[in-house]
């Protein structure tokens, strides 16, 4: 569990996470974000409208980074992470395709890290 490679993807991950979760948050953006396709940017732009929706998610992917980063409650933090590495995989399948590349990069690190720290879970199959 806390082998080399665990330690490398879970700080990619967490970097990941804050790094795009910050590019959200601030005012204004230090990664240029693509100009998406209109059905992703109609759907962009109804959440943007909520005025909580995208800042509350970009807060919980830095705050789960942070997590990751400093190796404190992994395990709850992979397990919140779950639903948004795979909404953002969705979104990317059904509405642009060309960002998928990212959005699966996020899932399979997930994945790896879920897998790594199973023996956290197992309690919640039984």
């Amino acid at each position: 569990m806390n082998s080399m490679f665990t330690k490398i993807v879970r700080r990619i991950l967490g970097g990941i996470l804050v790094l795009f979760g910050l590019n959200i948050l601030l005012p204004q953006p230090f990664i240029p974000l693509p100009v998406p396709p209109e059905k992703a940017a109609a759907f962009l732009t109804s959440l943007a409208a909520t005025g909580y929706i995208l800042k509350t998610v970009a807060i919980v992917e830095i705050l789960i980074g942070v997590l990751l980063l400093v190796k404190k409650w992994v395990a709850f933090a992979l397990l919140l992470l779950a639903p948004i590495s795979i909404n953002i995989v969705l979104f990317h399948i059904f509405l642009d395709a060309s960002g998928i590349g990212g959005a699966l990069v996020v899932a399979i690190l997930n994945g790896i890290l879920i897998y790594k720290n199973w023996s956290s879970y197992k309690s919640l199959f039984l």
